[in-house]
């Protein structure tokens, strides 16, 4: 997908991203990168005795997951300003090592700042079986054409 300007963004307009498998390897990268070693993440006699009954991968690692998939689509990749900020995040359900997880989103509103435009936009993540195990507003701070 070519990148997209602020002018190009539709209310309305919808995108979904491939899926990507969560492993093990995501979540012990995860925890050494961010420094949270929270059991019911990387130990796995732990989390048998959780809710969860097993490890559960970080709510900010299904977060960073959500934001590549949706860079790979290619749509800001020459024209985002910045990341401008993220509303209402909220993570519904867990997701387990070996869930696939894909990320939809829909724009919702469009502001136009001078410079650049800020696009609101509704995402979500789902898990293979459909599951939504999060969802957020996202806010992007968009090129315009000149």
């Amino acid at each position: 997908m070519q990148s997209l300007y602020f002018e190009d963004f539709q209310e309305g307009m919808e995108l979904e991203t491939a899926g990507r498998t969560i492993t093990e390897a995501d979540i012990v990268m995860f925890a050494s990168l961010t420094g949270d070693w929270n059991p019911i993440h990387v130990d796995a006699e732990y989390a048998k005795n959780t809710i969860f009954g097993q490890r559960v991968a970080h709510g900010l690692l299904t977060l960073s997951v959500m934001s590549g998939l949706l860079m790979r689509l290619g749509f800001l990749e020459e024209t985002v300003v910045a990341f401008y900020g993220i509303d209402r995040l909220r993570f519904t359900n867990p997701v387990f090592i070996g869930d696939t997880i894909r990320a939809r989103a829909k724009v919702v509103e469009k502001q136009d700042r001078g410079q650049f435009g800020v696009v609101k936009i509704e995402a979500s993540v789902e898990k293979q079986a459909g599951d939504v195990v999060l969802n957020c507003i996202l806010r992007v701070a968009v090129k315009k054409k000149e």
